[in-house]
Parts: C-alpha cells; structure tokens; sequence
C-alpha cells in the first residue's frame, strides 16, 4: 500500500511511518513545515518523501494528495494544546486545524475513493460516571474547545465517508515530542514534591504500540469507530507517575526514588490550574478491537519500561 501520513512532525505520525516502512508499505509523510522537524534519530520517517502541507487550506491538501495518489490516508495531525485551545484568540486556528483541516481531508478521499483514518478522543464525552465509553457510543458532550472541534472533526469524517476509521485514544506519549512522562521526569530533577491528580481515571497509549494498530487496521476494510490504549488497566495520572518513577529507579536511577521525590496524589478541584475542563472518566472500552480481529496493544506498564529504555532522561 501507499499511505500519505499528515502529522509526522509529531508524536504518533512518527511511529505510523516508522511502521508502515517496517511493514513493506510506501509512505509519504505530511506537515506544515517545509522540511520534517521531528527528531532526528535516523528512522525512516526522516528518509521518506515528505510534502509540506497546510490542512486549512483547502487547495493545497487536493493539490498534494492527488499528485501523491496513495491508497490511504492517516490523518494524525491536530491542535492537542489542550488549555491554549482555550484562549479567545487561538480558537478559530484550532477549529481550522481539527475541524476545516479534518473535513478538506476527508472531502479528497471521497473524491479518490480512498479509506481515511482520522484519531480522536475521548474528550468528544464528558467524561462522568465510572463505566468505559464504548466506541460506538453517541453521548457526545465534550467539555472544552479541544473535545468540541475533534468531534466536529469526527462528524466531518462520517459525513462524507463511509471508508473511515475514527480511532479515540487517550493519554499520549511517544519519543518524538513532548508528553506527561518527560514533564514528569522533569519536574523530578528540580522538585522534592509533585502533586498529581488522583481523580481523572483513563489508560495511558504509547505511539510505537498504537502505530502497530493503526497499520492492522489500514490493511482491512474494518471500518468503523474504535477505541485504542494500552492495556494493563485503569488509573490515575497518580497512578501514572508512581509507575514511571518506579521503572526509572529499576533502571538504577535512584534519584526518582522516594527519597528523593515524593509524589501527593490530590482532587482536580485541589490542583485547580487548568484552563480548559478536563473529564474524571477517560475510560475507554476496547473490547471491539478483539471483536473485530485485531490484536490488543501491551500493558501499559510494560509500554513506560520499554519507552524508558528509549529515551534520555
């Protein structure tokens, strides 16, 4: 297959590559700039071709993918700034990204006659209650302007397509950008205590092992909306933060231990510094993925050692 990647300058259009490459596929990788910006750590997403694309301009995403001609799309590029999306004077930019940007995407697969593959999350429900969302669910009621204008990128998607993934995830970290486990490690090196919240409950997904997914998926007619984390259970970012300090001090990094750090769990309400809503129940059922044949991603606990072995901390 041919497969045109938007988003390779972050975290998971990285790994998507990287993986489409492993797997035989041709890959063509897409972002804003003029030039890939990710990490240069020699993988394959820094050797393809790459074409530079603006999503909210809607020529030049018909332009591009009709000289590229690929067999697929995976739309990974989004405004994730959850609280900047907040701002008065950033939310039309973030609705042309996640939602203009979806749906000019979306409008030249249906003219090619093309599968899209668009990631969302589980910011489109308002995260109440203790039950997992289910994929299929449509209780939408996002809680802040990220969750808005990823469900209106949702609903541009099944508008125009009846070839399509929606993929929700949640609780992203990858090697090429920056996520909770850097910010974590990094407030260790100059903090002797870190409150994190103990009442927002969800799975953490580690880009590599989603990529794996995300490719299963794309090489079937599959279609339909899914939910897609690690697995291993369901926590707090509490929870979280205790599991990747405690992989680092087996690493011999023992000025993550507690001695060195302690970590108080507190209520969101206690924290009280974010500027956009977040939910208490980013629980997402996955069960579908085995329904439909696909194999489940690891345990989550196993996904922060490997990605501790991975990068420099």
């Amino acid at each position: 297959m041919k497969v045109f990647v938007t988003g390779v300058g972050g975290q998971l259009g990285h790994d998507v590559i990287n993986e489409l490459v492993k797997r035989g596929h041709e890959a063509v990788g897409s972002d804003i700039a003029s030039e890939y910006q990710g990490i240069a750590d020699g993988s394959a997403v820094t050797e393809v071709p790459y074409r530079a694309m603006d999503i909210t301009d809607a020529s030049s995403v018909t332009q591009t993918i009709e000289q590229v001609k690929p067999d697929a799309v995976i739309h990974c590029a989004a405004w994730t700034a959850v609280d900047a999306a907040e701002d008065e004077d950033k939310q039309e930019i973030v609705h042309q990204v996640n939602v203009v940007g979806t749906e000019n995407i979306a409008l030249i697969c249906e003219q090619l006659d093309i599968p899209m593959m668009y990631l969302s999350t589980d910011y489109v429900f308002d995260g109440q209650g203790d039950i997992p969302w289910q994929p299929d669910c449509k209780d939408y009621k996002p809680l802040n302007v990220y969750g808005q204008t990823k469900l209106a990128g949702e609903l541009a998607v099944t508008k125009h397509l009846e070839k399509y993934f929606i993929i929700r995830i949640a609780w992203v970290f990858g090697k090429n950008g920056k996520n909770f486990i850097k910010t974590m490690l990094n407030l260790a090196k100059t903090h002797k205590q870190i409150s994190v919240v103990s009442d927002q409950m969800g799975t953490p997904t580690y880009t590599y092992d989603l990529a794996r997914l995300l490719v299963d998926m794309i090489e079937t007619d599959r279609y339909g909306y899914y939910h897609a984390t690690n697995e291993g259970g369901y926590i707090s970012w509490y929870d979280f933060t205790k599991e990747i300090f405690r992989q680092a001090v087996v690493m011999g990094r023992t000025e993550y231990d507690e001695s060195h750090v302690s970590v108080l769990p507190v209520t969101t309400e206690e924290y009280g510094i974010s500027k956009a809503v977040r939910p208490f129940n980013s629980r997402l059922d996955k069960s579908k993925l085995v329904e439909q044949g696909f194999l489940p991603l690891p345990t989550w606990q196993d996904a922060v050692k490997r990605y501790l072995q991975e990068i420099e901390f």
